[in-house]
């Protein structure tokens, strides 16, 4: 079963797919998320928000998500709770 992370706004992603998660405001990774764009590989879940963060895929899809990379890394490395008893 996928472990899916809130990434903000009611959006998820499926944890087993993300390769990085890096922050928006280096040069390399605007024109990363420009190329992306144009070649629509880009999923902006920021509901109009500042991208505050960029994950990459492993499909070399990019998710733009208005949460910090470190809130998105925590979450991913909590232990999900599945009500398993």
């Amino acid at each position: 079963m996928a472990i899916l992370i809130n990434i903000g706004f009611g959006n998820a992603i499926n944890a087993d797919k993300i390769q990085c998660v890096v922050n928006p405001d280096a040069a390399p990774i605007k024109r990363m998320v420009q190329r992306a764009r144009e070649e629509n590989r880009i999923v902006d879940a920021t509901q109009g928000r500042k991208t505050k963060s960029v994950i990459v895929c492993e499909d070399a899809r990019l998710v733009l998500s208005a949460l910090q990379p470190d809130t998105i890394m925590k979450r991913c490395n909590e232990k999900p709770d599945r009500g398993d008893k």
